[in-house]
């Protein structure tokens, strides 16, 4: 027991909700909202607070999308993945709560140095790993890019941001040119749908970006760099050092239009991308539960965010975060608007429900997670224990190893990451 802000006594029994937390400095900024660091108050674990105007984000007709990533993110449960923790919500805010990487994203990084063709690799690889499982889970993300990948304090490399990431069925491919332009595949833009093979474009585009310095295709019209994505050559320029071969070959087998060539897609895809001469030394069962070392480790002297939004909150911000009591008091609307509103208000009140990891660690009803000796978990225990069935199951039947050689016998998750073009 304790005190909030010093106005809330902290009852740990109760729901999950702002007082839990104590609240650290701002890390991020987005169209509707904010992402800070936050101290859990009963054990003192930090994560990442996402925190989402309900007024904004109804202003700018993005709730389809927040309640989608909500519903999504509840399934997902990887090591190379930036995890939900917590979700609730207030009168004015819908929370996230979500693993804290200390080491900042991909994109701050790559505007400060330059890296070495192993510290890329083993992003990508890792990277690679998270795409595998989210593609396993029918999840397709459609906006990789650095901005989008978070950095712990060791180095290792996390996917985050699902606000356009969506579900996808075998018999429906997608068609909504949804994503960061740059980042785009080009069967997005040449009609008939596409699927999740333009998350592995989206890898190869940003690792061009993390060799080159600059992405393949850059123009300020969109339609021109749509026409570019479609059918412009991709120039590899000289660099001193240079560029392996390898490492070329394999930023060319991402980049691959023809998506029953490109590295990744197909049965046999992330096959190939193991058995590819860049990336065939890995240990690829050690990368992806994460017990490799990194080989660039963020600087634990200094922060690896910018420090303009935390200096915003303090100057410029009109009501600044704190933990208020629920009240749903009326709300005043301009004529005409108010009954639409409110049935928007309504449905966040019914579908951003509450979630708490710690709920699985508290069900005694699961014992080995592996065997499922006693029975299954009920729907709203988080599956994280099942993944590591599944994760164990994927690594016998994809045989998972350096140097596999038979082919045949493989099977092959800022506030708002995208931009709708």
């Amino acid at each position: 027991m304790g005190v909030a802000n010093g106005k809330f006594d902290v009852d740990f029994t109760e729901e999950v909700n702002l007082n839990h937390f104590k609240l650290l400095r701002v890390v991020g900024r987005g169209a509707f909202g904010k992402v800070r660091i936050v101290e859990r108050r009963d054990n003192k674990k930090l994560f990442a607070l996402k925190y989402i105007s309900k007024e904004e984000c109804i202003k700018m007709d993005a709730l389809r999308n927040v309640l989608r990533e909500r519903s999504m993110l509840e399934e997902l449960d990887h090591p190379l993945v930036c995890n939900l923790r917590f979700a609730f919500q207030d009168d004015e805010y819908m929370y996230m709560v979500m693993d804290l990487m200390m080491g900042g994203d991909l994109r701050f990084h790559l505007n400060r140095k330059t890296f070495t063709e192993d510290a890329i690799r083993f992003w990508i690889a890792e990277l690679a790993c998270a795409i595998r499982y989210l593609h396993s889970k029918r999840v397709v993300h459609r906006d990789i890019k650095p901005d989008n990948v978070l950095l712990d304090d060791r180095g290792h490399a996390h996917i985050t941001d699902f606000n356009i990431a969506t579900h996808i069925k075998a018999d429906r491919p997608l068609t909504s040119h949804s994503g960061t332009c740059a980042y785009m595949a080009p069967e997005v833009f040449r009609g008939g749908g596409y699927g999740v093979t333009v998350d592995w474009w989206s890898l190869g585009v940003m690792f061009y970006e993390c060799i080159y310095g600059r992405r393949p295709f850059e123009s300020d019209n969109q339609e021109e760099l749509k026409k570019m994505i479609v059918k412009a050559p991709i120039k590899y320029p000289d660099m001193d050092p240079p560029v392996s071969p390898a490492c070329i070959s394999a930023i060319q087998s991402f980049l691959e239009r023809d998506i029953t060539k490109r590295l990744g897609c197909g049965p046999n895809g992330f096959a190939f991308i193991q058995n590819h001469p860049f990336f065939r030394n890995i240990d690829w069962s050690s990368l992806e539960n994460k017990s490799l070392n990194p080989i660039f480790r963020p600087s634990s002297d200094r922060i690896n965010f910018d420090a303009t939004y935390d200096l915003e909150e303090l100057l410029l911000e009109e009501q600044p975060l704190e933990a208020r009591s629920r009240r749903r008091r009326p709300r005043k609307y301009k004529d005409g608007e108010g009954s639409e509103k409110e049935a928007q208000y309504q449905l966040i009140e019914e579908k951003f429900k509450t979630f708490d990891y710690t709920v699985f660690e508290r069900y005694e009803g699961w014992v080995d997670p592996v065997t499922k000796c006693v029975a299954e978990p009920p729907e709203w225990v988080k599956p994280a224990a099942v993944e590591l069935a599944n994760q164990m199951e994927r690594e016998s039947q994809d045989g998972i190893g350096a140097g596999s050689g038979d082919l045949s016998s493989l099977a092959g998750i800022p506030l708002e990451g995208g931009v709708q073009v």
